[in-house]
């Protein structure tokens, strides 16, 4: 941390963008762009090149608890809008973002390094969460109860539940925030949000066009700085009623932990570990692709990302083969570069880990056929690679992979693979691949995740529940489900005799 001033050039690609007002680095409070007490700030770096992009107010408990209090002011009045109203002021707010759509991007891909189409369509996506529960607020009801009581006329009705703590990573930095604060936002609650240390500028980008769109003061707050010390503020204030965290399974634990004495409820969307099954009578061409979608996009740096290829025997080679060709043509780049594919790894602790995972994978017997080191691109880059032949005790068959990494193994009947597939704590998403409809049937029940795609990678959107069983999360983001995590069931009985 240091102090507001004499900064050294920045990043020449913010020249690209054009509004500048897009870029802040202050914190937003109360509808005011707030500094740090003695002008504390961090720096956010390109993990790309590794210039500076910006510095970014360092705020602290102290903020965290006047944003808690900016929040409570403004959940009276922000709730006692009708519906319409307040999706009037989202709609906006989702018009702007798209209107916005390529200095977004761009601030985006300086900050997380993801090759910059994929930052266009993380903001597409994240503006669908903005539309989606601009139009799902108006329908949250709830149902009438036909009385049991002589004389009684009972209603149950769903309440805004009040001040709302937002927790979101660096790998999807639009998109997570949208998500949960949209819904939020939609059912009457208002927000307090603390985005990643390493990717805070596409928050802030996001609260100016908020500010723009009509959105009152203190109804969304954004809190920059160290995550611990926040954190651990808005779980322990008994104003926030509810928190909404993605991340780690390990942190996730922390929170629900220190959310515990304030009785909170949580949403948490945590790690995965997700299995990909080809069968033999799958279309290799169509598997190859998927797995190429299913493991690489961000850089694998994705609790989406297929961890664990399970490929039956008969075809195992002739995937690994097609496969390795793919893995190695992609093109590893700059998120700036045209047509950039793989880009950086999003800190030095991520190289690491998926080196050391690489190692022990090859010393427990694998074969390397692409990759396999670090890339000549830069010190956080990584080869895009491919593993064969990994036995299930391989670091990485047990942990989450958060890289450029594929895994594969063979497997031989329906059963095994049900059974090594679900051999994890996690439980977020399982691929399959195969042409036979009793069996996708069968390993959709079967599989022991949230979610499953058959003969496809793309099953996200903003009408779907989002989220895992098993240490993978709490509740579900996205569609219906996602705003009622937001609200409260009020039951009401009226003496009508």
């Amino acid at each position: 941390m240091s102090a507001h001033f004499a900064r050294p050039e920045r990043h020449d690609g913010l020249d690209r963008l054009q509004d500048r007002r897009m870029l802040r680095d202050l914190g937003y409070i109360d509808g005011h762009w707030s500094s740090a007490k003695g002008g504390q700030t961090f720096e956010v770096r390109d993990p790309a090149s590794g210039m500076p992009v910006a510095w970014v107010a360092a705020l602290g408990p102290q903020e965290t608890s006047l944003a808690i209090d900016a929040a409570s002011r403004a959940f009276r009045s922000w709730r006692s809008l009708l519906p319409q109203q307040r999706a009037a002021v989202l709609r906006k707010w989702y018009d702007l973002v798209l209107a916005a759509k390529e200095d977004l991007a761009l601030i985006m891909t300086l900050e997380q390094g993801k090759p910059l189409d994929e930052s266009c369509g993380e903001i597409e996506y994240a503006a669908s969460f903005i539309e989606f529960y601009a139009e799902e607020g108006k329908r949250l009801n709830a149902e009438g109860v036909t009385s049991h009581l002589p004389g009684a006329q009972m209603m149950v009705s769903r309440e805004a539940i009040g001040v709302v703590g937002i927790v979101t990573p660096w790998n999807f930095p639009s998109a997570m925030l949208t998500r949960k604060a949209a819904a939020a936002l939609a059912a009457g609650c208002t927000v307090v949000a603390h985005p990643s240390s390493e990717t805070p500028l596409s928050a802030l980008a996001l609260a100016e066009l908020a500010e723009r769109a009509g959105v009152p003061a203190g109804v969304f707050n954004i809190i920059t700085g160290k995550a611990a010390p926040i954190v651990e503020a808005l779980c322990a204030d008994p104003r926030v009623r509810a928190l909404s965290f993605t991340g780690s399974t390990e942190v996730g634990r922390l929170i629900a932990a220190q959310c515990a004495p304030t009785m909170k409820n949580l949403v948490m969307e945590l790690g995965g570990h997700a299995p990909l099954i080809i069968f033999a009578d799958s279309d290799i061409d169509r598997a190859v692709e998927i797995a190429i979608g299913a493991k690489f996009a961000t850089s694998g740096q994705d609790c989406l990302a297929a961890n664990r290829i399970y490929v039956e025997r008969s075809v195992h080679d002739v995937f690994a083969a097609a496969f390795a060709r793919k893995i190695a043509a992609l093109k590893v780049a700059s998120g700036l570069t045209q047509g950039a594919e793989i880009g950086p790894l999003m800190h030095e602790k991520a190289v690491q880990k998926v080196e050391e995972q690489v190692q022990d994978a090859l010393g427990r017997g694998a074969e390397c056929l692409a990759g396999g080191k670090r890339h000549a691109a830069g010190p956080l880059f990584f080869q895009p690679t491919l593993l064969t032949n990994v036995p299930d005790t391989a670091l990485i068959m047990r942990e989450e992979t958060f890289g450029p990494v594929a895994a594969v193994t063979v497997f031989d009947d329906e059963d095994e693979v049900i059974r090594r597939a679900n051999d994890t704590e996690y439980g977020l998403v399982a691929y399959v691949v195969t042409r036979d409809g009793q069996r996708m049937l069968r390993l959709g029940r079967a599989l022991e995740y949230g979610m499953v795609a058959i003969n496809r990678v793309k099953i996200t959107g903003a009408p779907i529940p989002f989220g895992g069983v098993k240490q993978s999360g709490l509740g579900r983001e996205g569609s219906r489900h996602g705003i009622e995590a937001f609200t409260e069931l009020k039951y009401l009985c009226l003496e009508a005799s």
